[in-house]
């Protein structure tokens, strides 16, 4: 993901961190011939120096999963992980936006904004539980069954970032596509699953890195035009909201230079659509309420 987010010319600064091997990769990434200035910090005492000034913070942080492993499994080990960099950002950056990817978002996402509420400086507007990837599945098996050009195709997808609290709502899909109800089935459980299917691929070798890193660039620089003040940029993403019953929820965003300009809310849905939602949302709130539990130990 760095070497995609170095390419951009949204970008001046480009801070990397990590307990190890930072200052390799930032030397490494120096030496290409764009504008983002990189500099490489390592290990907790160099947090300061990484996020003082930061305008964003997109946090990958933490271990990948196994096959076997949900992204719940995660828990234990990434949990802290956040809770640590938030209690940083809080600290050293408290106005920048934050977008998480570390897993389980569903949790993760609770636990920063807690550690933020902690430290006086929390606005929903401004932290973001990524779920690009999602979409990004949705509408490249999507083009896929359809014989579309991926580029072009744009599903939504809403809920969460884990097994069943993933829903693409197909039906607002654009351009328009249908499926019979076995096909449906099987697209949305895909699209839901996706994730094992790159863990099991991958035999023990680690998850989705490549398709992620792709992801999170691309929310990250939706983010950042947003923030520049170009008009009409649309992303779903996890945050804190009323739309339903779930505390937290991801639905399209309309982002401006100060984060969520608008939430878009679910739109219409179809039957087989809000059954889905109905489903995810008790698993929503277990996820939200662990996190939550976790922040306030």
């Amino acid at each position: 993901m760095s070497l995609l987010i170095k390419q951009s010319p949204l970008v001046s600064h480009l801070s990397l961190y990590d307990i190890a091997h930072t200052p390799g990769v930032a030397a490494d990434l120096s030496h290409i011939n764009t504008g983002a200035v990189v500099t490489g910090h390592m290990g907790p005492e160099q947090l300061e120096a990484c996020l003082t000034k930061c305008d964003v913070v997109v946090i990958p942080a933490g271990v990948p999963r196994k096959p076997g492993m949900t992204r719940d499994d995660l828990f234990n080990t990434n949990a802290s992980i956040v809770r640590d960099l938030a209690t940083a950002c809080a600290k050293y950056c408290p106005k920048a936006m934050i977008c998480i990817i570390s897993n389980p978002v569903n949790s993760t996402v609770p636990i920063a904004s807690e550690i933020l509420k902690k430290h006086n400086v929390y606005d929903p507007k401004r932290i973001f539980g990524v779920t690009t990837l999602d979409v990004v599945r949705a509408n490249a098996f999507i083009a896929e069954a359809k014989g579309l050009d991926p580029t072009e195709v744009n599903c939504p997808v809403v809920g969460g970032h884990a097994g069943i609290t993933i829903i693409p709502l197909i039906s607002q899909c654009k351009p328009s596509v249908s499926f019979d109800a076995d096909k449906l089935d099987a697209m949305t459980k895909r699209i839901q699953e996706a994730g094992t299917e790159v863990v099991k691929a991958k035999a023990g070798a680690g998850s989705a890195t490549l398709s992620m890193a792709y992801a999170g660039a691309r929310f990250t620089f939706s983010l950042l035009n947003a923030m520049k003040g170009k008009s009409g940029v649309i992303e779903c993403a996890y945050i804190k909201s009323s739309e339903t019953e779930a505390s937290y929820f991801s639905t399209p965003l309309h982002l401006g230079p100060n984060g969520v300009e608008k939430n878009l809310g679910l739109g219409k849905l179809s039957a087989y659509e809000k059954d889905l939602v109905e489903k995810a949302i008790p698993e929503l709130k277990t996820n939200i309420k662990k996190g939550e539990e976790f922040a306030h130990k």
